[in-house]
């Protein structure tokens, strides 16, 4: 039985990935400040003798025994790291540094859940691993863009000066149940205001794209990476682009809802396109997603709507 220290496990990804590695006959050990974390997220796990709650911030260092360490924690979306942007960029700075010396005391595997972000409003369609990026240092996003940049920086240089056995995946945009209603994601955003009969938030024209990858396939993705002989950077997404617009028509349609959707101007150094090359998961994993949109919005839909 492997010990894993999943950081941000209660947060939307984290819980789910807590969940599986239960499953699959781990102990587990859930890390989370709940500053975007949901202790509901985790609740039906608790009972679970192979599953253990610390409540910290990995701001801070932390001594606790592990075999692989996932590093997820930090806020995601744009309203969240935005709110305490300093916070967040010590999250990703301080915060991984903490668990790769942890990961070097326990002589573990440390894989950084990194973002699809670090690539910036792309000049590079789609986004390959080897693309560098076109990144804002001094914008509104910085705070996450380049600290997840720098997350990356501190895995590579301690796997090059200390051996440390380091995994770097970079996530698209991903949906599903456990999502925070108040994330001011586009998928959140738009389920619960068609759901409530309100109209559907834009911000620019909607002809900017986005590729919406279900939890689960995700999920699978990540422990895939960790039980691979691969250090990354790898693409983890759904492949599958569409734009703002369509998604917003497909959610009014998806939910029978009388919403209308309504502009607002577009904030600040958001991306025009996103989309991954997945070619390096497809041949170094063997790892491609499996659940479509409609399949993903069904099981996200019925969530919310238990929300409300």
């Amino acid at each position: 039985m492997k010990r894993i220290l999943i950081t941000g496990g209660a947060g939307f990804i984290g819980s789910h990935l807590c969940k599986k590695l239960l499953d699959k006959g781990n102990f587990v050990i859930c890390l989370d400040n709940f500053f975007t974390g949901k202790p509901e997220n985790i609740k039906c796990l608790l009972d679970n003798s192979n599953f253990q709650l610390v409540e910290h911030d990995i701001i801070e260092p932390v001594d606790i025994k592990a075999d692989e360490i996932y590093n997820l924690a930090c806020p995601a979306s744009p309203p969240h790291y935005q709110y305490n942007p300093i916070k967040t960029m010590k999250t990703s700075v301080l915060g991984i540094i903490n668990m790769l010396e942890l990961a070097q005391k326990n002589n573990a595997k440390i894989l950084q859940a990194s973002t699809s972000e670090v690539y910036g409003d792309p000049e590079v369609h789609p986004q390959t691993e080897n693309y560098w990026g076109n990144v804002n240092p001094i914008g509104i996003r910085s705070c996450y863009d380049e600290g997840k940049r720098c997350a990356e920086t501190l895995m590579t240089d301690y796997h090059r000066q200390k051996n440390i056995d380091t995994k770097i995946v970079r996530i698209f945009n991903t949906y599903g149940p456990n999502m925070s209603p108040d994330d001011g994601r586009v998928v959140s955003n738009f389920i619960l205001q068609a759901l409530k009969g309100e109209d559907i938030t834009i911000y620019g024209d909607g002809k900017q794209t986005r590729s919406f990858c279900y939890v689960s396939d995700l999920v699978e993705g990540l422990i895939k990476m960790m039980e691979s002989d691969i250090r990354g950077p790898v693409n983890l997404g759904n492949p599958s682009e569409r734009t703002i617009l369509d998604f917003a028509k497909l959610i009014v349609e998806f939910t029978n809802s009388k919403s209308q959707i309504v502009y607002k101007p577009l904030p600040s150094d958001d991306p025009a396109k996103r989309q991954p090359d997945i070619t390096v998961a497809k041949e170094k994993l063997n790892w491609i997603p499996k659940i479509d949109i409609y399949e993903g919005l069904k099981y996200t839909v019925e969530y919310f709507k238990k929300l409300l």
